[in-house]
């Protein structure tokens, strides 16, 4: 207790810079694989790209970003074990940022696709197995969190998968695919404003409209969405009608129907930025929570919304590392898992987009890259094997290998850095 009251201070500023430093990591790798596949499917260039990830990404990670940063704040470690040391545990998520920041900024640097969500879970339970007790790591939400990273990806798989092949066949092998894609469309625009906005209301707002003594049934929530829906869909109507088409032959009628799908690409989009920010703001701004609530309580297990200024700080570097340094990252899983046109790109978009919200809303820390290789993988195989460059993949796999084990040993270091500086 004495080094909290001694050292509080500089121990917030540290866990506000090292929260900064983690979110600048996300942004640089992390959400520029989700803008990946809008870019390499030619619907939006790399300037339009980060635009649009500046502002979904802000918003979904300060709205909708309080429900995955309480499981990474409380759930993975134990609180109880360092009940009587509440330092250890600032010491500990101090490192785990840290360490899983400096993770980031070696694979970005070297343009490595690895999983933010991999850094910073095996940052935390490296150094709570090792610098605590292998106790105090609740193994049972661990487990939990691993089987995501399997889960996930072969459920955006799969809904990419089935999304692509309702598309080949009620579009492009239709009698008149431009008709079918006029029709057909809209409903999928719908789908994806309404599935955003569910979750938001339902899961996202709750804790902004709860402290507006605001409320919503889940019917009520549904009434909401689907004129979301509706609205979204509009949009996409109009927007439509505004498309220029070639001559409709033989020789351009696919190329027409990829614009139409270009322009529900720039809805994905936005959905993917949005679902990202909510889900992968936890990575940068659950440890900075734990280290706030515990340095101003002076206790471990105090129970504190997280403030609407940590959820700022997490948005913003993200925000800030897209912009900078985004570029290097990008076109991997745009460009070099599979060739990706408009309506693959959408296929792969909507489905990794519907998995992080739906994971987002119910607490669980996926991992966005394994969720969007899962789905680009699904839009892949639907061509065949042959469409996959497994090359690439062997090696994006061999890359979130090694960020556990990266991640552990230098939290591992750095905390005991830390407790001999502090303690």
């Amino acid at each position: 207790m004495t080094v909290l009251a001694d050292y509080g201070t500089v121990l917030l500023i540290m866990a506000c810079v090292f929260g900064v430093f983690m979110a600048w990591g996300v942004g640089a790798n992390d959400v520029a694989n989700a803008m990946g596949t809008s870019v390499g499917a030619g619907a939006l260039t790399v300037k339009q790209a980060i635009v649009v990830a500046m502002i979904f990404e802000f918003a979904g990670a300060y709205l909708a970003g309080g429900e995955v940063t309480s499981t990474v704040r409380k759930g993975i470690i134990d609180p109880a074990v360092m009940a009587g040391t509440p330092e250890l545990l600032v010491y500990g998520m101090l490192s785990a940022l840290l360490a899983a920041g400096t993770w980031l900024f070696i694979a970005s640097m070297m343009g490595w696709p690895v999983s933010t969500t991999h850094s910073i879970v095996g940052a935390i339970v490296g150094f709570a197995a090792v610098g605590v007790s292998f106790s105090s790591v609740a193994w049972a939400k661990v487990g939990t969190i691993a089987a995501s990273w399997v889960v996930s990806p072969v459920l955006a798989g799969t809904m990419s998968f089935l999304l692509f092949t309702s598309v080949q066949k009620l579009v492009f092998n239709s009698a008149n695919p431009l008709d079918s894609a006029r029709r057909y469309i809209p409903v999928y625009m719908f789908a994806v404003g309404f599935l955003i906005a569910m979750v938001t209301l339902i899961k996202g707002l709750k804790h902004v409209l709860k402290a507006e003594g605001i409320q919503f049934s889940y019917l009520e929530a549904s009434g909401i969405a689907a004129i979301a829906g509706l609205l979204v869909a509009g949009i996409g109507i109009y927007m439509l009608s505004r498309v220029k088409m070639d001559a409709d032959d033989e020789d351009s009628r696919y190329a027409n129907i990829e614009k139409v799908f270009g322009i529900l690409m720039i809805f994905t989009a936005c959905a993917m930025a949005f679902a990202h920010g909510s889900n992968d703001v936890a990575n940068a701004v659950g440890p900075l929570a734990a280290v706030v609530s515990t340095v101003k309580s002076g206790a471990i297990g105090a129970k504190s919304a997280v403030p609407s200024w940590v959820l700022l700080i997490g948005g913003a570097g993200i925000v800030i590392g897209l912009a900078t340094y985004g570029f290097k990252v990008m076109a991997t899983i745009g460009k070099k898992i599979t060739e990706l046109t408009p309506s693959r790109g959408f296929a792969a978009e909507l489905g990794a987009a519907a998995t992080v919200v739906l994971a987002s809303g119910f607490g669980l820390p996926i991992s966005t890259t394994h969720t969007l290789v899962g789905a680009v993988l699904g839009v892949g195989l639907a061509r065949g094997i042959a469409a996959l460059n497994l090359r690439v993949i062997g090696s994006i796999f061999l890359s979130w290998i090694v960020t556990l084990p990266a991640g552990a040993l230098l939290a591992i270091i750095f905390f005991f850095i830390f407790k001999a500086i502090f303690s």
